[in-house]
């Protein structure tokens, strides 16, 4: 592999008053010598050119997912919003179309994926990926919930990234957990799921809108998205439900709509009753709403893993689906 380093060095970072050091850097940097081949002193030089963004660490502990959905929703539901989606289908629809066949997703999901995450790229982020990678690796070990591995792990695919889609590591931009380009893909993800649908030797998320939108379809596709087939429907619940089945994080569909209608859980869509599907719950502001959640819904949160993101990119999808149609 070439020096995947060698793009990322800036006049800034040869500027010894500049370092910064981040505990565990050094453990880390002989870590991916050994286990990748890069060079350990450039890593090391990279990461002392790595900021601390106290910024970023608050941000982590006040995350939109962790509003009511009631709240949550109002975000992404917009005028603005939909009406940007069917813009951006319009502009791009043979893309959108190749895309969709290709993979076999719904064209109106890969649309509402990119406008949830970046209101069709209006808003990709504005913290370098080194910065953000860097603080979620070495200063939040968080006693509630330590991520740090995550990001550690996530920190080295961005390394190896760079030196395989010749990215200036220093300069990249993105989110504050280190999520890049109109998709939001995160380094291990980009490395796995995007393609180079525009066939130009590269995949690039910010510049290709073919790129973008082929790498969010497979991304869906890998996962196991089935075109044309139901996401969720609301529940009936009886006064007897098992309320043991309803989770905000197990929503693999294990349990058929038969199943779950005997323990006290219906919809009315005239899904089929053997299909396979799970039950979660969503905060109104008059009180909670229970959904039945297929598997398309469930591979939506591969993607992200809340239920609130998955509703939102569904409401959104219809939404702008009905409004393109119009």
């Amino acid at each position: 592999m070439k020096r995947i380093l060698t793009l990322a060095m800036v006049s800034i970072l040869s500027t010894s008053c500049m370092a910064q050091s981040h505990p565990g850097a050094e453990e880390f940097a002989a870590r991916a010598a050994k286990e990748y081949g890069l060079d350990a002193s450039e890593v090391v030089e990279l990461l002392e050119g790595a900021r601390f963004k106290q910024s970023i660490v608050d941000a982590m502990t006040r995350p939109a997912e962790a509003k009511p959905w009631h709240e949550y929703r109002k975000i992404f539901l917009t005028d603005k919003r939909i009406d940007g989606g069917v813009e951006f289908w319009e502009d791009n629809a043979a893309l959108i179309a190749q895309a969709s066949e290709e993979y076999g997703v719904d064209p109106e999901v890969i649309v509402a994926i990119i406008g949830v995450e970046t209101f069709y790229g209006g808003n990709i982020g504005g913290y370098r990926v080194l910065d953000a990678l860097a603080t979620l690796s070495f200063h939040y070990p968080s006693s509630i919930r330590d991520r740090s591995d995550f990001f550690s792990k996530e920190l080295m695919q961005f390394l190896l990234l760079g030196g395989e889609e010749d990215l200036p590591l220093s300069e990249v931009k993105g989110s504050y957990a280190g999520a890049m380009g109109l998709g939001q893909f995160m380094p291990s993800s980009y490395r796995e799921y995007a393609v180079d649908l525009d066939g130009d030797g590269r995949r690039d998320l910010w510049s290709s809108l073919a790129d973008v939108i082929g790498s969010v379809a497979n991304y869906l596709h890998r996962h196991g998205w089935q075109a044309g087939e139901p996401v969720t429907s609301r529940a009936l619940v009886a006064s007897s439900a098992d309320m043991d089945l309803v989770s905000r994080s197990n929503l693999k569909p294990e349990r058929t709509l038969a199943d779950l209608a005997e323990k006290g859980f219906t919809q009315q869509d005239g899904v089929a009753l053997d299909t396979p599907a799970a039950v979660t719950r969503l905060a109104e502001a008059s009180g909670d709403s229970h959904w039945l959640t297929y598997n398309n819904f469930y591979v939506v949160t591969r993607y992200n893993r809340s239920p609130l993101y998955a509703m939102a990119v569904y409401d959104l999808s219809q939404a702008i689906l009905e409004a393109y149609g119009s």
